[in-house]
């Protein structure tokens, strides 16, 4: 998998909590906020699912049926 280079600014006690982790377990810091990332965006994707069903379910959304999907994609 490629890496992109990214810079980040945190407050002062959440670096400070983030060298203390990094230093306790061995592991770049780099890699601890690739992890809490990855599990981060795992909650959000539920966080999102659920919007949307609250959505659907409020009648603001609609769904379209697979078939057409299939059609449309030239997948029939």
């Amino acid at each position: 998998m490629a890496h992109r280079r990214i810079n980040i600014s945190l407050e002062e006690e959440l670096a400070q909590e983030l060298d203390s982790i990094a230093r306790e377990l061995g592991e770049k810091k780099s890699h601890i906020v690739r992890e809490a990332l990855m599990h981060y965006f795992d909650y959000l994707d539920v966080k999102i699912a659920e919007k949307r069903l609250m959505e659907l379910e409020e009648g603001r959304s609609e769904t379209i049926p697979a078939e057409e999907v299939f059609r449309k994609a030239g997948l029939e």
